[in-house]
């Protein structure tokens, strides 16, 4: 009998793991739901398939005149397959939304949008759900078995759907909340370019400059009759390593790039350090952390209005926290909240969030409209980050402008001193030649 493993939720929202040997994966779940669990992921442990090569091996047992071991092979191409680009995702969310308040049966929905999506992989993915509804599984329990696609944030919160009768009200809320979080990340992006842009051009340039205009300048160097400045020598230097180990330098740039990499993703303590870097180095810092604060808020307030459990909730918020600091902090709030203590102690003594999202969220507790109070605190960030985002910009133009400028001018400079100091000695040969 084979052996499947589970990840699956209590009713306090704890993680859980464990393998239970059944028959096939929906009496798998069925067994896990039995236990008290809500099951997030659930694969069969037998090494060398992976989940698809599984679901292609059911379905072609049916039909034993094929050749199974064709059928089980697929072939992945990086970049084509595996993901569903966000923006991708919110249209295919609003879109099912529109056809389940029309009054769309929920397969039919999914059928509809199956023969008209464009995306290879949401494709195959929308013809996989609707076999599992057909199945007798539940829609979360469907996008459950599809994690690297539907995150946990937007599984629970149609299962809350669908215990609440309001499946369509939700999957409005998750479109709203991927646009504004795609809007966000747009701005944020938008803002990044012109500094990018500027460094792009600024390396280019210093390329340009080290490799064809200063060894030109050796070559009238090399007829002077007097030591070279010190600064002059160290640019010739520079020059010399990326004409003659360009590769070199490339490898010790990449390395140290994985290196950095691996310390600040890899490592806890790495990731700890630069994590807090980003909250508090300038210029960026500001928008890093209003961006944090945002997507806390409106996650949360999503989650806890569409009525799923709010340790559960803390738990989903936690994990998509994207920042270390902040996930640290989210996990005092859960331990307070299932101690039975307030949400603002552990967010105050964070140190992270500003007195007033501590003061909102204080009254939201208290008048019990904590989920309406963290959706205002989101959509007031939403506007700081715009006005962040600007600052920024308007900050950076101006330094990337003068460190273009100190690249460039270091370098006419190192050129020009020699010749400075050979006018010198001319002028001063000049007078003296004058004086006899």
């Amino acid at each position: 009998m084979p052996k499947f493993e589970y990840v699956a939720l209590d009713a306090r929202g704890k993680e859980t793991k464990g393998s239970i040997e059944v028959s096939t994966q929906n009496e798998a779940i069925g067994r896990v739901k039995e236990m008290g669990l809500f099951p997030t992921k659930i694969i069969e442990a037998e090494k060398g398939q992976d989940k698809t090569a599984k679901k292609g091996k059911a379905k072609s047992a049916a039909k034993p005149g094929k050749k199974g071991g064709a059928m089980n092979i697929e072939i992945k191409i990086p970049g084509l397959g595996g993901k569903v680009k966000p923006k991708v995702l919110t249209t295919f969310t609003r879109q099912l939304a529109t056809l389940v308040d029309a009054g769309l049966p929920l397969l039919r929905g999914l059928r509809v949008l199956e023969k008209q999506e464009r995306n290879v992989t949401l494709k195959r993915i929308l013809g996989e759900l609707a076999l599992a509804i057909e199945g007798g599984s539940t829609f979360s329990e469907a996008l459950a078995q599809h994690p690297k696609v539907f995150s946990r944030l937007f599984v629970n919160m149609v299962k809350a759907g669908e215990l609440g009768g309001v499946l369509e009200v939700v999957l409005k809320r998750l479109a709203e909340f991927s646009e504004k979080a795609q809007k966000i990340k747009g701005k944020v992006k938008s803002a990044l370019f012109y500094p990018v842009a500027v460094m792009i051009v600024a390396i280019g340039i210093l390329v340009l400059l080290l490799t064809f205009v200063v060894p030109r300048f050796r070559d009238v160097f090399n007829g002077m009759g007097f030591a070279l400045p010190g600064f002059t020598l160290f640019v010739l230097a520079v020059s010399d390593a990326v004409r003659h180990h360009i590769l070199q330098v490339l490898g010790g740039l990449a390395v140290f790039v994985v290196i950095f990499m691996l310390l600040t993703r890899k490592t806890k303590s790495g990731r700890y350090v630069w994590d807090k870097v980003k909250l508090k180095m300038p210029p960026t810092g500001q928008v890093v952390t209003k961006v944090s604060i945002s997507r806390f808020t409106r996650t949360l307030g999503t989650l806890v209005s569409s009525g799923v459990p709010i340790l559960q909730a803390l738990t989903i918020v936690k994990e998509t926290a994207g920042n270390v600091i902040i996930s640290s902090a989210i996990s005092k709030v859960h331990e307070s909240v299932k101690e039975g203590e307030t949400i603002t102690a552990p967010l105050e003594s964070s140190g992270v969030f500003p007195p007033m999202v501590v003061s909102m969220v204080d009254v939201g507790e208290q008048t019990g409209a904590l989920p309406e109070m963290l959706l205002k605190i989101a959509d007031n960030y939403d506007e700081e980050v715009d006005n962040a985002v600007a600052a920024m910009t308007s900050l950076l133009e101006p330094i990337m402008i003068v460190f273009l400028a100190i690249i460039v001018g270091s370098i006419v400079i190192a050129m020009f001193l020699p010749l400075i100091r050979m006018i010198e000695n001319m002028s001063g040969g000049g007078d003296s030649g004058g004086g006899d």
